[in-house]
């Protein structure tokens, strides 16, 4: 059986290669909505929304935030070939 990156093949760092950069891409977009959040609530509402008042402002700032944030899975969705089956592909070099 084979496994994940490529441990029969003498790369015994191609694994941690994969959990490191996971690890930041993942931080990243964490720290992207962290921070897009945090613009919903303190700035959007007066820039986006000033005929609104203070709280229907906030509400329809973070509003906006659960849309793209809900929209975030729908390209996979859309574009996967088989959503139902989740399958890795590992490319052997030699």
């Amino acid at each position: 059986m084979e496994r994940i990156g490529g441990e029969d093949t003498g790369l015994p760092t191609s694994i941690r290669k994969v959990v490191v950069a996971s690890f930041i891409g993942t931080t990243i977009e964490w720290y992207d909505y962290f921070i897009f959040a945090t613009a919903s609530a303190l700035f959007f509402p007066a820039i986006f929304f000033p005929g609104f008042g203070e709280t229907t402002g906030t509400i329809l700032a973070y509003t906006t935030f659960a849309v793209g944030f809900g929209a975030r899975p729908l390209p996979k969705d859309i574009y996967e070939e088989e959503p139902e089956e989740r399958r890795l592909v590992v490319e052997q070099r030699g």
